[in-house]
């Protein structure tokens, strides 16, 4: 019998960075960086834009270190950014800046982005959340990929935090996903029939120089270019440090449940994108608020209905890699809403309480700092 994955964690987090006076859009100083890198090493990396900062946490065991190993960079980033006159926030989308202000940072890989993908890759001024979860064997990459995919609108649902573009409402809980979606090779993975398609398929676009190598390929679900891994892209950016990780925890428990269940010789349906693609879009729309479909219930639920479900599918898997404080708390996540709501909520407030349009949009930004610092 096959042995038991190790199922580590590693998270990426995209921050954007301001100015906490103004709310506006900042560029990282080289200065910053630098004392960035001297005290975060190789786990801090600009992003495309200068106004975005990249951290990596260590491979982590569990989500206990997990958890501490991103408190850590978070803490790090605001206070290094503090000492430069800025902070950061992790939300998808800034609520009023213009894409077209911003610089991408001068590195031969994003030059090469930008001249390729034109005006698709310049009006990237999103972030996203990224969790890797440790798969040794190539086969059963693949093999969990088909079926997680599933899983994927639900966790989008959970972490959309972008409903605001260049000042406006787009009416989205998660307009990241609309504009990431220009790029090619992004959206819900293809069902692959094994380890050898992937590298078939792959194959066919390296041997013609259109992409360097799987890393250009931006599904929300991709087998890791880099490391032994099932690396989950499609969340947006969490304001809050507690949300990323119960986000984290829901992925990896759901991933060993799914291992548990081909032990038994079982597996989770698989539904084709056409179908997932429509969850996807519900997820983007509404959020949690208007729920998703149940497939085999032929129904659409209420999230609180999905979350009770969820965490009763995956109880084994997170008393096996002891995360159930961390999955448990998906309660919490549902009950409160997603940033998008309060981010929207804050706007409202504003208005209604006498601010100018500019002066609650300035206000989201400052809700997004204070949420960032929240480490409960």
């Amino acid at each position: 019998m096959t042995s038991e994955p190790d199922f580590t964690l590693g998270i990426e987090e995209e921050y954007l960075l301001v100015d906490p006076q103004t709310g506006t859009l900042a560029e990282a100083p080289d200065a910053m960086m630098a004392v960035c890198r001297a005290e975060l090493e190789d786990h801090v990396s600009p992003e495309f834009l200068r106004c975005q900062i990249e951290v990596g946490t260590p491979v982590s065991a569990d989500i206990a270190e997990a958890r501490g190993h991103l408190l850590h960079l978070r803490r790090t980033i605001a206070r290094i950014a503090a000492d430069h006159g800025l902070a950061p926030i992790s939300a998808s989308c800034h609520p009023f800046a213009d894409w077209r202000d911003q610089h991408h940072t001068d590195k031969d890989r994003y030059n090469e982005l930008s001249r390729d993908m034109g005006a698709v890759a310049r009006r990237m001024l999103i972030c996203g959340m990224h969790v890797h979860v440790g798969l040794a064997e190539q086969a059963m990459r693949i093999d969990l990929m088909n079926q997680f995919g599933y899983f994927l609108p639900h966790l989008l649902a959970l972490s959309a935090s972008s409903p605001f573009w260049q000042g406006a409402d787009t009416g989205l809980a998660s307009y990241r996903t609309t504009v990431f979606g220009g790029m090619p090779r992004t959206g819900l993975p293809p069902r692959l029939r094994g380890w050898d398609e992937y590298e078939r398929s792959v194959a066919a676009l390296t041997d013609l120089d259109i992409i360097a190598d799987s890393s250009k390929i931006w599904w929300d679900l991709r087998p890791s270019a880099r490391f032994p891994t099932l690396e989950t892209r499609i969340c947006d950016a969490s304001p809050r440090l507690d949300d990323t990780i119960t986000l984290a925890a829901l992925i990896q428990a759901s991933l060993r449940m799914l291992w548990r269940l081909s032990r038994g010789n079982t597996r989770w349906r698989e539904y084709d994108n056409f179908l997932l693609g429509e969850n996807r879009w519900r997820a983007v729309r509404y959020g949690t608020s208007e729920g998703l479909i149940d497939f085999g219930a032929h129904a659409v639920l209420p999230f609180q209905q999905l979350a009770e479900d969820w965490i009763a599918l995956v109880a084994e898997d997170a008393d096996a890699l002891d995360s159930q404080h961390a999955v448990a708390r998906l309660r919490g996540m549902v009950a409160t809403g997603t940033s998008a709501e309060r981010q929207r909520a804050v706007l409202a407030s504003a208005l209604a309480a006498g601010a100018t349009r500019d002066e609650a949009l300035r206000a989201v930004v400052a809700h997004l700092i204070e949420e960032f610092g929240r480490d409960d």
